[in-house]
């Protein structure tokens, strides 16, 4: 067993954590990240590519949970469980269902608005730290509402965000086809979130934040966290074939991190929302920003070089494999718009850490400070993840426990 140590030890290289690492250096701190896989992969590079400043309302409202059997039974429905998983998953879909009342809906809402409302600024200022500037354009996002009954339905939506300072336009079909004319037309109308910053290329973004991070003398440990225990001197990580002692760490693993949380005496109610998209080789995407239609639950990301189709829920943990049926909805519905996509070039399945409330948990361990918990963003990561950084600075360099 080969012991090394460190200052604060990050334990996971998503978005997250490698935010996290870059801003405790910049803060004077000896850091090292813990992560088995290339960092900055996952769901930190399949996601739609979208600093959503405008993602105030979470997975759960009162509509999902009015509607909860009949999305399930939906074969169309943006949101699956695989029956296998309902065991485990039950404790989590209560509380989930909790979430989803009128009042717990609006007060996540607020949490979250208070967390998303400066990360396009938060991001262009990012950006330029690592180098990712050129990744960045700002033509906004825009949803989509096929029918003026799916448009009015959307209205407290609306004003939800609107109470919270959300830029947000609202538009005729005729209008949404002003911005996107390669689209189908339709009745309904369209949402414009002006303010959203589109990244081009998500996995160059990752790659530049990556060496950003290591150019500043952050140490990769590329491994698995097995085990995690508090000692009188610091913590002992088990993540073979190391020892890391560290005085800090920093458990930002993802969908990975409830059991690393519960290990140090703080059970955290996480699960896992399997996210899927498919990629279109093409020189020119046919859209020039993010559309969302809405009843459908899916992104159209036009990146460098191919357009991603990325979106859906699906409920059923970490060791499942893919469900090809998701990956069919996605090009079944994407043809939908634009029929003269073929087979898509390549397809993606990965994690996202989901809370019931969907509110990220961003905090000191129970413990005290010797442990900060920064997980859980569930569709919000990339948006979060400077934010998240200055957060978990503010934490430990705050006086008290």
């Amino acid at each position: 067993m080969n012991r090394i140590s460190t200052d604060i030890a990050v334990v996971g290289g998503g978005v997250i954590g490698l935010a996290i690492a870059l801003r405790l250096r910049a803060d004077g701190r000896e850091v090292m990240i813990i992560e088995p896989n290339e960092p900055g992969s996952g769901a930190s590079y399949g996601n739609a590519g979208t600093v959503a400043n405008y993602a105030v309302i979470p997975v759960g409202t009162p509509s999902v949970l009015r509607n909860f059997l009949s999305l399930l039974l939906n074969p169309n429905s943006p949101l699956a469980i695989r029956t296998s998983a309902l065991p485990t998953l039950f404790p989590w879909l209560a509380r989930f269902a909790y979430e989803s009342l009128p009042h717990r809906y609006r007060e996540n809402a607020g949490q979250i608005a208070e967390l998303v409302s400066d990360a396009s600024s938060a991001w262009t200022e990012f950006a330029a730290e690592i180098g990712a500037s050129n990744f960045l354009s700002a033509k906004g996002c825009l949803y989509l509402y096929h029918t003026r009954k799916a448009f009015q339905a959307a209205c407290a939506d609306i004003e939800l965000r609107r109470s919270y300072g959300v830029s947000q336009e609202l538009l005729s079909a005729s209008e949404v086809l002003g911005l996107e004319p390669r689209l189908p037309g339709f009745e309904g109308g369209g949402l414009f979130f002006p303010k959203a910053i589109n990244l081009s290329d998500p996995g160059e973004v990752m790659r530049l934040l990556s060496a950003a991070v290591k150019r500043v003398g952050v140490e990769f440990v590329q491994t698995s966290v097995t085990g995690m225990s508090r000692k009188q001197n610091g913590l002992r990580i088990a993540a073979s074939p190391y020892e890391v002692h560290a005085h800090t760490v920093v458990i930002a693993a993802g969908a990975h991190s409830r059991k690393l949380a519960a290990e140090i005496g703080d059970p955290v109610q996480l699960d896992t929302e399997r996210g899927y998209h498919v990629e279109y080789d093409m020189p020119e995407p046919p859209i020039e920003r993010p559309v969302c239609p809405t009843a459908h639950g899916f992104y159209f990301c036009p990146l460098r070089g191919r357009l991603r189709v990325a979106g859906l829920v699906e409920l059923g943990g970490l060791t499942a494999p893919e469900n090809p049926q998701l990956l069919q909805a996605l090009a079944r519905n994407a043809r939908r718009f634009f029929p003269e996509l073929g087979a898509p070039s390549r397809t993606w399945l990965g994690f996202r850490p989901s809370m019931p409330n969907s509110v990220p948990v961003i905090r000191p361990s129970k413990g005290g400070k010797d442990v900060i918990l920064a997980f859980g963003h569930g569709h919000i990561g990339l948006t979060l993840a400077p934010r998240t950084a200055r957060l978990v600075s503010a934490i430990l360099t705050s006086k008290g426990k």
